[in-house]
C-alpha cells in the first residue's frame, strides 16, 4: 500500500497553506488550517476501513519554555509526539481525501462536527488539551488542524501521515476517541500501513 500528497512531497516542506499557524514578518498567528490532499492505493485485500492518523514527532516536552521571550527551544531537547488528525471508519473503496475538505479554516473552541468522508469517524487531536487553559480556544477539537511549532523552536518539526488497512468496518473506539484510543483498537486488525511526511518551522532561522 502507497500515501502519497499532491499538497507536499515527502520528506519535504508543507505550505503554509495547510497550517493553523503561520509567521507574517515578526508576527504569528493563524494561518488558513486546511487539510492537504492525500491519496492511496495498492490496499490490500481484505481491507474493509482505513484509519487515519497525523503526528507531529518533535513536539517539544518542555512546555515552559514554548513561546518564552528570550528564550530558544535548542534542538537536543527531548520530543514526544502531538497528534494534530485522527480517522477512522474511511470506507474500503476510498482512495482520496481532498484539499480542505475536512477542514478550511480555524475554528474557535474546536471544531464540533468536522466535515470527513461519509461514514468516517473524526476523533479529538492533541490542541484539546494544549489550548484547555486558554478561555478565548478551549475546547474539544477534533478533526484536522495543522501544524503550529513553537516559533522559538530551534528543531524541524516532522508530521507523519499514516494510513492503517484494516481487517474491520467499524474500530471500536469511544465516542471522543484519541489517537492512543485508535493505536490499542487496530492491535491485530492491520493489513497494511502507508506514510508520508512533511516538514514546517516557524523559527526564522530554521531551513524548512
Amino acid at each position: 500500500m502507497r500515501i502519497h500528497s499532491t499538497s507536499f512531497d515527502h520528506g519535504g516542506a508543507i505550505p503554509a497553506e495547510f497550517a493553523l499557524g503561520v509567521r507574517d514578518g515578526d508576527a504569528v498567528g493563524f494561518g488558513r488550517n486546511r487539510n492537504p490532499q492525500l491519496g492511496w492505493d495498492d490496499a490490500p485485500a481484505g481491507t474493509r476501513s482505513f484509519a487515519l492518523l497525523c503526528i507531529d514527532t518533535d513536539a517539544p516536552t518542555v512546555a515552559e519554555m514554548v513561546n518564552k521571550d528570550g528564550v530558544e527551544i535548542p534542538v537536543a531537547q527531548p520530543r514526544t509526539e502531538f497528534c494534530h488528525w485522527v480517522m477512522v471508519d474511511i470506507p474500503a473503496e476510498l482512495r482520496e481525501i481532498p484539499t480542505g475538505s475536512c477542514s478550511d479554516g480555524v475554528t474557535a473552541h474546536g471544531k464540533r462536527d468536522p466535515v470527513g468522508p461519509a461514514g468516517a469517524r473524526q476523533g479529538l487531536n492533541d490542541y484539546t488539551g494544549w489550548f484547555a487553559g486558554d478561555d478565548a480556544l478551549a475546547g474539544d477539537w477534533f478533526g484536522y488542524d495543522g501544524p503550529f511549532p513553537p516559533p522559538n523552536d530551534l528543531r524541524l518539526h516532522r508530521y507523519f501521515f499514516r494510513l492503517f488497512a484494516l481487517d474491520v468496518a467499524r474500530l471500536d473506539v469511544p465516542d471522543r476517541f484519541t489517537a492512543a484510543d485508535v493505536l490499542r483498537a487496530i492491535h491485530g486488525h492491520v493489513l497494511a500501513e502507508a506514510l508520508v511526511h512533511g516538514s514546517y518551522s516557524l523559527h526564522p532561522a530554521v531551513a524548512r
